[in-house]
């Protein structure tokens, strides 16, 4: 397989693994990586199981694609590799944060500190041709994180969801709400941003409340 999924998710969705659509995706993006160039990085593809593993996971966030330009994507959502420029929507979520919780402005744009302490920052597609945004899309991979949001509500408790935007908002009918959080808001993107749905959400400090509750570890942000 052009992808190898962490072993510690492997076990909650091999049944997944094993349908036939899988199986179709991985042709897909084996060829479409073979033809094109396309991001994140073949080995980067599941980096947001690589670097949150099933047993850890405590917060989800929801993106929709990879960024597409050159050198940005690196498997987790809206986050960039270290020394890459942060792209609107990763800034405001950076100025959101500023304000809520009080810290400085970070100079990376790389959110791997967080997954590692168990936020699986989860696309709904996890690849894209470059400089064409959604061409991935309707190929498989919604179907299979649509499967990994339901995975992870059934078998888990009191997981914070964080869902910024229209699109994210739709992926609560997957979440069984009796027994986790749902936070939502607007998108970070300008767009929302500039119009009020997103600014002073509060989600960071709220879910760290939300975790401390559980006396669970809170996320360092």
């Amino acid at each position: 397989m052009i992808f190898d999924l962490h072993p510690s998710w492997q076990k909650p969705l091999q049944s997944e693994l094993k349908k036939p659509y899988f199986s179709d995706l991985n042709d897909f993006v084996k060829q479409e990586y073979a033809k094109h160039v396309c991001y994140p990085k073949k080995e980067a593809i599941f980096a947001a199981f690589d670097f949150c593993n099933f047993q850890d996971t405590k917060v989800v966030i929801l993106g929709q694609d990879p960024y597409h330009g050159p050198g940005q994507a690196n498997g987790l959502c809206f986050s960039v590799n270290e020394g890459v420029g942060h792209p609107p929507s990763l800034m405001n979520i950076f100025k959101e944060m500023e304000s809520d919780l009080g810290k400085t402005y970070p100079l990376s744009g790389n959110l791997e500190a967080w997954a590692k302490q168990g936020v699986l920052l989860l696309n709904a597609t996890l690849t894209v041709r470059e400089k064409e945004a959604a061409s991935h899309q309707k190929q498989g991979w919604e179907t299979f994180t649509d499967a990994v949001i339901e995975k992870v509500s059934q078998e888990k408790e009191g997981i914070v969801f964080l869902l910024w935007g229209g699109f994210a908002k739709k992926k609560a009918k997957l979440i069984d709400a009796k027994k986790h959080h749902i936070l939502t808001s607007g998108h970070p993107s300008p767009l929302s941003a500039n119009r009020g749905y997103w600014f002073g959400n509060k989600h960071f400090s709220m879910t760290n409340e939300i975790l401390k509750q559980a006396n669970r570890p809170l996320i360092s942000w």
